[in-house]
């Protein structure tokens, strides 16, 4: 494997930003789409059944078939880029809306009550008191998000585009282990790496939570 390495770095290299960028773009989009949903999902209660019953189906959606349908819907090239990014987009929001407004909706009522009295208003009080606190559970989307995408990636290499996934139909092409092995690894650290860096910054921005953790 190490030979398999040395003679084609750049390959590997190529393979992986690809992976990087194809997983973690429409992990960027889903946040910034799934927030204001996800809100929304709160603030307005008659909302909130039918965005988690509307994400619950585009999540159910396999994501081959996606891949494939979005061509004709959004106008690309088959083999354009453009729709593992979307697809993983939908898959990201999908998830993430419910994830956010479910941790909205587990703050304490009493806080966001003493946030108001307090003079925060709407805007102030949810990036200042309620997001802060549904963190965890938001945070805890992501990373399933997240990870989910680093996988999902490899499969569009079924359709030409898959970052490391593209090895794994190489050594399947030429019946060769070594390509195989070396995506299903670095799939698998990138995952890891990516994991591990959410529970750092989960760390960091909520240290509430180990200080109430110590006190169990």
């Amino acid at each position: 494997m190490i030979d398999y390495l040395q003679r084609n770095q750049e390959l590997v290299l190529e393979a992986l930003g690809e992976h990087v960028v194809l997983a973690l773009l429409p992990v960027l989009i889903g946040i910034v789409v799934s927030l204001p949903l996800g809100y929304l999902g709160v603030r307005f209660p008659r909302l909130y059944q039918p965005m988690v019953n509307v994400c619950g189906i585009l999540y159910s959606i396999p994501s081959l078939a996606l891949f494939v349908i979005l061509p004709v819907v959004i106008g690309t090239k088959v083999l354009s880029p453009v729709n593992i990014v979307v697809a993983l987009s939908i898959y990201t929001v999908a998830l993430l809306a419910r994830t956010v407004a479910d941790g909205l909706r587990s703050v304490d009522r009493t806080l966001t009550d003493a946030a108001t009295a307090m003079g925060y208003r709407r805007i102030r009080r949810l990036f200042g008191v309620e997001l802060p606190l549904a963190l965890p559970v938001v945070l805890a989307g992501l990373r399933v998000a997240t990870v989910s995408n680093i996988s999902l990636v490899s499969v569009g290499a079924l359709i030409g585009v898959g970052g490391l996934g593209a090895l794994f139909t190489r050594g399947f092409q030429l019946f060769y282990a070594e390509p195989i092995i070396v995506g299903v690894l670095l799939s698998v650290l990138l995952a890891g790496i990516a994991d591990l860096l959410i529970v750092l910054v989960q760390r960091a921005l909520t240290p509430w939570a180990r200080l109430s953790a110590g006190r169990v």
